[in-house]
């Protein structure tokens, strides 16, 4: 349990970090130029939904039993994967 508390917590985190990045990202958006703000804005706009969704899966993880945790969490980490991936393609768009 005390494992499974720690995952958690080291998610919950993760996604407040990355909400962090998403706001840094939307005042670079706001000081793009036109051509490029809506592409920026786009990406955005699409992390933000991801991760929402993130947010929504940790809280279904999260109020899991303990037989079904393993099982959720299999599912969950590809999904968390992909989500890490996204942030770190943005990331570097917007250092670009």
């Amino acid at each position: 349990m005390a494992d499974r508390n720690a995952e958690q917590g080291e998610m919950e985190a993760k996604l407040q970090e990355w909400g962090a990045k998403l706001d840094e990202m939307k005042a670079k958006a706001n000081d793009a130029q036109a051509d490029m703000k809506a592409d920026l804005e786009q990406r955005i706009a699409a992390l933000s939904a991801k991760r929402e969704a993130m947010q929504q899966k940790l809280a279904e993880l999260k109020s899991a039993s303990d037989d079904a945790w393993e099982s959720i969490k299999t599912g969950f980490q590809g999904a968390w994967s992909e989500l890490s991936t996204a942030f770190e393609e943005a990331a570097a768009k917007f250092k670009s």
